[in-house]
């Protein structure tokens, strides 16, 4: 005898937000998200910081929901800070 099991269906929604890591002096990354304001973080590493910054979007949209209130979508970002990378060039010596 089979017993029919039933299925519960679990709606989800993906959100995407920019994210911005600024390296902080003190060492670590500090977290912000211009879309979603007042969300702000920060992690001692790369994937702390990341970890902890998807934790604060899913807190901030969670309450957003509670209160009824429309979630915002993720703006396009203009990059306004500049950005600092080391570059590595070979020249031919002659």
């Amino acid at each position: 005898m089979r017993v029919a099991r039933k299925r519960t269906v679990i709606k989800t929604a993906e959100y995407v937000y920019t994210a911005l890591f600024e390296p902080a002096e003190e060492g670590g990354y500090t977290v912000t998200v211009p879309a979603l304001p007042g969300v702000i973080t920060e992690g001692d590493t790369f994937e702390e910081a990341r970890n902890r910054v998807k934790e604060a979007i899913r807190g901030y949209l969670k309450v957003l929901k509670k209160h009824g209130k429309l979630i915002p979508r993720d703006p396009e970002i203009r990059q306004t800070r500049p950005i600092k990378e080391r570059v590595a060039v070979t020249l031919k010596v002659s």
